[in-house]
Parts: structure tokens; sequence; C-alpha cells
């Protein structure tokens, strides 16, 4: 099991739209991972499995989209990831030695928008 490794992608806008399943196809078309996902693909999402990496149902987490042909964070979907883990783990299954590393990395991109974390607000 794995959390990848922050990347500091750059953020779009906050008001952007988010559509996970329309993110998720041009991060495939993108990381040219249609048949299977490869490092690139891996890099829109905070965690995966890596015992399962070849498999798509493997990875979690989406936080970026491909704007303008990069990969791109995107405010609501590290918003959406956040809801996520403000439970701990909520509607994601990950391990608990994961968890806090996950949240460690959704952390700095919400430092990235100038806000505080949901799981470390008062």
């Amino acid at each position: 099991m794995s959390v990848t490794a922050f990347k500091d992608l750059p953020l779009t806008d906050r008001d952007r739209k988010w559509d996970g399943d329309a993110a998720e196809k041009r991060v495939r078309k993108w990381a040219d991972a249609e048949d299977q996902p490869n490092e690139k693909y891996r890099d829109a999402h905070v965690w995966y499995d890596g015992d399962n990496k070849d498999n798509f149902t493997a990875y979690k987490l989406l936080i970026a989209d491909v704007i303008d042909g990069k990969l791109t964070a995107v405010p609501r979907g590290i918003m959406a990831a956040g809801a996520i883990m403000q439970g701990s783990r909520g509607g994601v299954d990950l391990p608990d030695k994961d968890i806090e590393r996950v949240k460690s990395h959704l952390a700095k991109y919400y430092a990235k928008m100038d806000e505080t974390a949901p799981w470390e607000r008062d």
C-alpha cells in the first residue's frame, strides 16, 4: 500500500467544477494509460495499492485533472478527498498505517489554497 509522492501540482481556479469521472478519463488519456495504469496516471491520485498497481481499481483519491495539456490539482477534487478523509476513512478503505500520510499529502494542497485541512480545524 502506498501514498503517492507529493508532486506540488499547479492549482486550477478554486471555482472550477469537479467531475471525477470525466477527470479520470482525461488523466488516462494524458498519461497514455488507457490499458493499464502507469506512473503518470498514479500522480493524479493520493493513494494506490502497490500490490495491485496494474489495476485501475487500486487507485484512490483522484485530485487532479488535465487542463491545457498539464496535470493540474483541482481544489474541489482536493476538498472532495479531504471530506472523505475527515472521518478518518470515510468512503474509502485505506490501511490504518497510510491514513496520516494521506492526510499530510492533502494538507499540503490545502496550504497551497491558503486553507486548513478539515481534520486540523478546531
